[in-house]
């Protein structure tokens, strides 16, 4: 059973003993923003922070989340809590994962490198991105025993996919998440702003690199004429004419679980349900695909609907703090998926940060969860919280 709230503020509080009179690292979600501000370059910053067109859904997922207000119960022996939860068959101690963002380079240099490792340590899943800074090996090999999913983007090359799925396979990944909202980048204003599109440089394409599928494509290696290799993953990286039909055909090259990453229509979802998916991540990509799209909180409540109670669903876009995980919780997610938080930290300190982040937000929902009259994250439910008019 969890004490994470009581044991992280005894820690914390601890240090004053000592004499020191802060904290190692930043607390809560816009002191480490702020902190990460700092230490980014203005490139990274925008690459990180930005959104699609006026940002308007990015800004979306927060004001949708805060119209939502929790209703606590009292008087409840609350004494010991069970923040675990199961997914297709899969245990977790806490009911989030480490989103897959690409790229992370830019922001440290350890990259997924110092991710991964962190998400092991603290027992809390890890989603590699197809467009990581390490490749499916290096960073399994950074992570152990501990779980580990990876995501693919679909690409124009079926060779190149089928690679990637079979070193995941071989890697000890234990699922797949297939995100089909990026069949092309958003328009992206501050990113235009400066020019910046980290793969023109090379970053962000280690999996590619590495991969004999790709590699067969080019006439040299990538190490003897890497703006070749630049060229051709900007060829195969992402394909528009992606349709339904591709997706069914993909989920045949696998013999793990897969997720459908990047849905925000019921009637998608129970399509990708339909197609024996193993289960969906309801995401509009953190505002960074559609502007003036719809809040992935906002339509939770009624994919869960169209979907039914045992079809796993996870959610992310605008995830802050624990109050968010909880709200996720009672309208319909599983899990959620934690992105930008756990960016800020890496760009702040690397490894240790993102620990130290993590172990902040166990606490904190460790304590949410209790104080809002619950023992278990399984008996959180939609009439736990009400829509602010």
């Amino acid at each position: 059973m969890s004490q994470y709230g009581l044991e992280a503020q005894m820690r914390m509080y601890m240090q004053a003993l000592s004499g020191q009179s802060n904290w190692a690292w930043p607390v809560g979600i816009d002191q480490w923003r702020a902190a990460a501000r700092r230490a980014m370059s203005r490139e990274a910053w925008g690459y990180v922070e930005g959104a699609a067109g006026t940002e308007d859904t990015m800004h979306e997922n927060r004001r949708a989340l805060e119209r939502i207000r929790i209703r606590s119960r009292m008087l409840r022996d609350v004494s010991d809590r069970d923040l675990s939860t199961t997914l297709m068959g899969q245990h977790f101690s806490v009911p989030f994962l480490l989103a897959p963002i690409g790229v992370q380079e830019i922001v440290h240099p350890d990259g997924d490198m110092a991710s991964a490792a962190a998400a092991a340590a603290s027992n809390v899943p890890f989603v590699l991105s197809t467009v990581s800074s390490f490749s499916i090996e290096q960073v399994a090999q950074a992570m152990g025993s501990a779980r580990r999913w990876f995501q693919l983007y679909p690409g124009r090359d079926p060779e190149v996919m089928k690679s990637f799925l079979s070193r995941a396979e071989q890697a000890g990944y234990s699922a797949v998440v297939v995100t089909v909202d990026t069949t092309m980048l958003g328009w992206r204003p501050k990113d235009l702003e400066t020019l910046y599109l980290p793969f023109l440089f090379g970053r962000g394409i280690a999996n590619y690199t590495s991969d004999p599928a790709f590699r067969a494509r080019l006439q040299e290696s990538p190490g003897q004429d890497p703006a070749a290799a630049v060229q051709e993953f900007l060829r195969i990286y992402v394909n528009p004419a992606f349709t339904w039909g591709d997706l069914a055909e993909l989920r045949q090259w696998t013999r793990l679980p897969v997720l459908v990453k990047g849905l925000t229509h019921p009637a998608d979802v129970s399509r990708a349900q339909s197609l024996g998916f193993d289960g969906v991540i309801v995401s509009n990509h953190g505002g960074r695909q559609v502007d003036g799209g719809v809040a992935t909180i906002a339509v939770l409540p009624a994919i869960r609907q169209a979907v039914g109670d045992t079809f796993p669903i996870l959610m992310d876009s605008g995830i802050r703090s624990a109050q968010d995980v909880f709200k996720a919780l009672a309208l319909g997610a599983d899990a959620v998926l934690l992105g930008r938080p756990y960016l800020y930290a890496l760009a702040v300190g690397g490894q240790e940060a993102v620990e130290d982040l993590l172990m902040q937000f166990k606490a904190e929902l460790d304590l949410q969860l209790a104080l809002s009259g619950h023992r278990s994250i399984s008996t959180i439910e939609s009439n736990d919280v009400m829509v602010r008019s």
